[in-house]
């Protein structure tokens, strides 16, 4: 199929001209055609006698009595029509495509990275009509990004202002990699604990787990400090220490073995994650679908297999 010839006019004439055209030409005069689209008559005339000039060829045949189409307006008349079928039908399909709805959610760095994102993929494919927008907030230091929609929060769940709906019911618990189990165990009993360099996170203490160990050692004042419990789970992996952390956090590596529970003890977490929005703006159909939605897949990775304790030595 050949292109254009170089030396063809492709200019396109203006939208007003042809409708002017058209107008004209439906209604049998300039003058109804200047009451349709609220112009004078004179512009009706100009305006097609501008579209005539750049087409080269007479649309109407004017007289006395007025104008009336020519054998090549009512051959350009049906192509225009066409044309504007086609416009008129685009613009219709284009306002009638579903409006995205905005949502935007803050999270916990580690809830985003261990939990929400791998998981994102069923949540957008059910509700494609949603505008996902995740940002990370910094829990130690309680700075959260404004004008979210939904905030996934680590703590108490007493936040003034906002709902809270809790998303897991997490026990903590000890895990090493076990190159670091082989490199400085076996951690058979609490009081082998002492060969190991305990990973410390202001966002989870080992004082509570300590004594349900009945270990009556103080908060670890020695060893890396880590301000993220993601990574403190990382530095677990990597073979740096112990760290205490959680099923819905650590599953994945737990069940590839990437990181071993230590010892059979477990604490209630004094924190947990939470589903928060304001109390002020009942939340819209996009945020409500997606608390559903965060707590179904909560529920679920609890309920992962859950790792073992290290096998005895």
């Amino acid at each position: 199929m050949r292109g254009p010839s170089p030396s063809k006019d492709v200019r396109l004439p203006p939208l007003a001209a042809i409708q002017a055209f058209e107008a004209a030409a439906r209604l049998g005069s300039f003058e109804r055609a200047s009451e349709e689209l609220f112009v004078t008559a004179s512009a009706i005339g100009k305006r097609i006698a501008a579209l005539e000039a750049l087409l080269d060829v007479s649309l109407f045949i004017r007289s006395s009595r007025g104008a009336t189409l020519s054998a090549a307006g009512r051959e350009y008349l049906e192509q225009v029509r066409t044309a504007l079928d086609l416009l008129s039908d685009a613009s219709l399909h284009k306002r009638g495509e579903p409006k995205l709805e905005p949502l935007r959610v803050v999270s916990t760095p580690t809830f985003a990275r261990q939990v929400l994102i791998p998981s994102l993929p069923s949540f957008t494919a059910a509700h494609p009509d949603v505008e996902l927008e995740i940002l990370l907030s910094i829990p130690y230091l309680d700075i959260m990004p404004p004008n979210a929609d939904v905030w996934i929060r680590f703590g108490s769940g007493k936040y003034p202002g906002l709902h809270a709906q809790r998303l897991t019911s997490d026990p903590v618990f000890a895990v090493c990699s076990p190159d670091y189990r082989d490199a400085h165990g076996p951690f058979l009993r609490p009081a082998d604990l002492t060969r190991a360099a305990l990973l410390r996170c202001p966002m989870e203490p080992w004082r509570p787990w300590l004594a349900a160990a009945g270990l009556d050692w103080p908060e670890p004042a020695r060893g890396v400090w880590l301000v993220d419990l993601g990574m403190m789970l990382a530095a677990a992996r990597a073979g740096q220490g112990l760290a205490l952390t959680r099923r819905t956090l650590a599953a994945e590596w737990l069940d590839e073995g990437k990181l071993l529970r230590v010892l059979d003890i477990e604490t209630a977490g004094e924190s947990q994650y939470y589903l928060c929005t304001e109390i002020s703006r009942p939340p819209r159909a996009a945020a409500q679908a997606f608390s559903l939605w965060l707590a179904e897949v909560c529920e679920r990775a609890s309920q992962w297999p859950r790792g073992l304790p290290a096998k005895p030595e």
